[in-house]
């Protein structure tokens, strides 16, 4: 308990970079509303310590091996106020104002640190969510998802892009299928397109977004409708805008 008998805001530090967990915990000591419940090295860790620990604030490192600090976002929800720690991403700090979240840009200074904490307070305070498509704005023009991460319970899956045969919207879920796996995943097909190239991937029908370089063939079926056939044999229905845009790339690929 703090000195006013408040109960003390609970703090995840998430960062691989041990002088950078330090510059943070070092900064806080100046806080005694404020205690550190755990630090993590890696994605995976922190999301694990955020379902053990349910901090009120995250130091989330934006650049992390394996899974990003935008990872890490995606598979927590949006309920825990985050200050995005990060070296150099110019492109993710203008998604960062335009979504009023705040960020430290390494190296930390101390004025910018306890602003950055003031903002975060009065976010927790006022219990207001974090922008679930924060990672896709923050992605520079051009630059798209090179994995997919799902979570299933505890288990953390990382799908490659280039491994994703084809994904089928399912309401509010895709299932993404990947050699021979099928997993369910809580996102709807418009925003997975959206993170995807569309020099690789074409949505051929509403329901249904294919890897272009798994598609064998295509086949009439029926009077104006056609099936894509894939290496592994699966047919997929592909609709009449589907299969312009699926020709267009494919006339452009000669």
């Amino acid at each position: 308990m703090s000195a006013a008998g408040e109960k003390k805001l609970k703090a995840l530090i998430v960062d691989d970079e041990e002088l950078a967990r330090f510059v943070v915990r070092e900064m806080l000591e100046a806080h005694s509303e404020i205690e550190i419940v755990a630090e993590s090295v890696n994605g995976f860790e922190a999301v694990k310590a955020v379902a053990e620990h349910k901090p009120d604030l995250l130091f989330l490192d934006v650049q992390m091996p394996k899974l990003t600090g935008f990872d890490v976002l995606e598979l927590i929800g949006t309920d825990v106020p985050v200050i995005f720690v990060t070296a150099y991403d110019e492109h993710a700090m203008k998604a960062f104002e335009v979504h009023a979240v705040d960020y430290l840009l390494k190296p930390v200074g101390k004025e910018r640190f306890e602003a950055a904490l003031e903002r975060a307070k009065s976010r927790i305070a006022t219990r207001q969510p974090m922008p679930a498509e924060l990672g896709t704005a923050a992605r520079a023009p051009g630059q798209f998802a090179e994995r997919i991460v799902v979570k299933d319970g505890t288990r953390v899956t990382l799908i490659p892009c280039n491994k994703l045969e084809y994904a089928e919207s399912q309401d509010d879920y895709v299932a993404l299928v990947s050699e021979g796996k099928k997993h369910l995943k809580q996102q709807t097909i418009a925003s997975l397109e959206a993170s995807l190239d569309p020099a690789l991937f074409v949505r051929i029908h509403r329901s249904y977004l294919v890897n272009l370089e798994r598609v064998v063939r295509i086949e009439p079926y029926g009077k104006e409708s056609r099936m894509a056939i894939l290496a592994t044999g699966t047919r997929l229905p592909v609709s009449k805008t589907g299969y312009a845009r699926l020709k267009a790339l494919l006339d452009e690929r000669g």
